[in-house]
């Protein structure tokens, strides 16, 4: 008889050890190292039986290449970030801090669906507490089925029953399976039970949504393993004090990386926002000084959000910088190139930036809008509300040519933009795209200084 098989594994970041340390050598995490069991001594042959399959090598040109269409969620944002819609089979995970809005987004996706059946099982809330937000979202529909169940055994059977056409698992932590002996939201549980949901989801071609926890430090509860099981990861991310929030991909089989879908929280569910260029800039009945605006590109969808800055003297002695929704490194670059090639002494000053709308942009093409927010904030003189900005700004003061330039300016001469300054290199492609709105080409800081304020 097989012995049963235990294991220790880190709480921090899933590294697996065969006896207990203290110090991960993966995350480098003191203490984070605890016991548990990884097979049972009545599982083992079952196990590997259940596993094993035939199958043989297939040449790769006779494969069927299953053009099979993806499932319309009913969601738009959502189908722009799986990459144009659901794929058969698919395992997504979703992951975003507590009451963000992760099981609003997942219900209000199930009783939108009205084409197949859903079944949205809860290991968190009960059958009425799930009716009440049901009722606040709004029920269009029949076809959603609910089940609170924690066991995978039961859910599975369940599944084999009502054969849906999508599963939602709320969440990934609190289910559990006979074949570990482990708490729910362990290590082993979250792998295994994890695993036979892709099993079935591969075999029954049925896609599975998993809802998961974040840790403090904004990762992924669990293995980092769960992250490679699964086909899709989404990051569901906001500013408690705004009501947006934005659906960013993280990893995708089937799709693009780079795409996020921007959500407006309301007291009856989320609005999808389909163009947020008009909300993420502010409406000023007179010019301010340090904002200034910026037409950057998500993914394939260009957006313009507004950038503010304040410059002040330094009052405790030790000048302040400080960034909310900006790298504070690269803020930290942008003011040194500011000081080295134009000479502007910003040395002793206090810098404060924040992006509109509780947003956290890295497109390099914020570079040459920010800069321009703090010289605007530096000397108080206002930029024009009709001009905006998409170039990156080099080490050396240079101002950088940025991708899909046609894209940004024909956003920007859609909200009504007079004026647009890019970096020289990019002038040819901006004039191609631009019909009644200026291009203002530049190739030094220099030359942006003498642009804006003469």
């Amino acid at each position: 008889m097989a012995k049963t098989k235990t294991a220790f594994f880190c709480n921090n970041c899933g590294a697996q050890s065969p006896r207990w340390i203290g110090k991960c050598p993966s995350c480098g995490e003191w203490n984070t190292y605890t016991e548990e069991v990884i097979q049972r001594a009545d599982a083992g042959t079952a196990a590997k039986s259940a596993m094993r399959r035939n199958a043989a090598p297939v040449l790769i040109t006779e494969i069927s290449p299953g053009n099979e269409d993806r499932i319309n969620t009913q969601n738009q944002e959502l189908n722009r970030v799986l990459g144009g819609g659901l794929v058969p089979g698919s395992l997504v995970l979703i992951g975003g801090e507590p009451g963000i809005g992760k099981s609003t987004l997942m219900l209000q996706v199930a009783l939108t669906i009205s084409d197949r059946k859903v079944l949205y099982v809860s290991g968190e809330e009960s059958e009425q507490q799930i009716r009440m937000r049901a009722e606040r979202l709004g029920m269009g529909r029949n076809e959603c089925y609910i089940l609170t169940e924690t066991a995978t055994s039961e859910i599975l059977r369940h599944i084999n029953a009502l054969h849906p056409g999508i599963v939602i698992i709320d969440s990934i932590q609190t289910l559990t399976t006979d074949s570990i002996d482990a708490s729910a939201g362990s290590i082993s549980q979250i792998r295994e039970t994890a695993s036979e949901l892709q099993s079935l989801a591969k075999s029954a071609s049925i896609p599975v949504f998993l809802i998961g926890h974040i840790t403090k430090e904004g990762t992924l509860a669990g293995p980092k393993l769960l992250e490679h099981m699964v086909d899709t990861v989404l990051q569901f991310e906001g500013d408690r004090n705004y009501g947006y929030r934005i659906l960013r991909s993280v990893k995708n089989r089937f799709g693009s990386t780079s795409e996020l879908g921007i959500y407006e929280m309301h007291a009856n569910g989320l609005r999808e926002v389909s163009n947020p260029s008009e909300i993420l800039i502010s409406q000023h009945e007179e010019p301010v000084s340090g904002t200034t605006v910026a037409a950057t590109v998500e993914g394939l969808r260009p957006m313009l959000i507004e950038t503010q800055a304040l410059v002040s003297t330094a009052a405790y002695g030790t000048p302040q910088r400080s960034s909310t929704g900006f790298d504070i490194r690269r803020l930290n670059m942008l003011l040194a190139v500011l000081e080295k090639r134009s000479g502007f002494k910003l040395g002793a000053k206090d810098v404060f930036l924040n992006i509109a709308g509780g947003l956290r942009v890295d497109d390099p093409a914020t570079d040459l809008a920010i800069v321009a927010s703090v010289l605007s904030s530096s000397v108080d003189i206002p930029v024009g509300n009709k001009t905006c900005f998409a170039a990156e700004i080099g080490l050396s003061g240079e101002v950088r040519p940025v991708t899909r330039i046609e894209q940004r300016v024909a956003e920007a001469e859609k909200l009504g933009f007079d004026t647009i300054v890019i970096s020289r290199l990019n002038l040819k492609a901006a004039r191609s795209a631009a019909k009644t709105i200026k291009i203002q080409p530049a190739g030094k800081v220099e030359e942006v200084v003498r642009i804006l304020f003469g």
